[in-house]
């Protein structure tokens, strides 16, 4: 069960401090009233490099937006998935097979045989969870 293991707290801590810098968020659009902007901009401001995909392929935060994963012309660390949980164990196994190093799925975006697929690659998953909650707990 994802909430034995994806959810604990050295996992939350590894992806956020030591997976790297370069974050997809998928869903991610100029529309300030959806979840996305807003936690896209904290990530900012705790010096991860955001970038936007979405099917607008919109430059939000300054970054330059994408239509896909596989448009994304440079290596991303983690893939952070704000699209329905029917959606996201495509995302998942896209962003596995790209080479990300984590995949997060935030709040309310749950698919267990999505994340049990994403760890036997050897790819690190948090579910269920938003960065922009857990980031500003980290011991800095």
């Amino acid at each position: 069960m994802y909430a034995d293991t994806g959810t604990d707290a050295e996992t939350v801590r590894r992806v956020l401090q030591d997976t790297g810098d370069t974050w997809a968020v998928v869903g991610l659009s100029n529309n300030t009233s959806r979840a996305a902007h807003g936690v896209a901009a904290v990530l900012q401001r705790f010096g991860k490099r955001v970038v936007p995909v979405h099917p607008k392929a919109e430059r939000v935060h300054g970054e330059e937006g994408y239509a896909s994963l596989a448009d994304v012309p440079f290596p991303v660390d983690v893939v952070d998935v704000f699209v329905n949980s029917e959606l996201a164990g495509a995302v998942a196994d896209e962003a596995v097979g790209l080479g990300a190093k984590a995949v997060w799925f935030q709040l309310g975006v749950i698919d267990e045989a999505a994340y049990e697929r994403t760890r036997a690659a050897g790819v690190d998953m948090v579910m269920d969870r938003c960065p922009a909650i857990e980031i500003p707990l980290l011991d800095r």
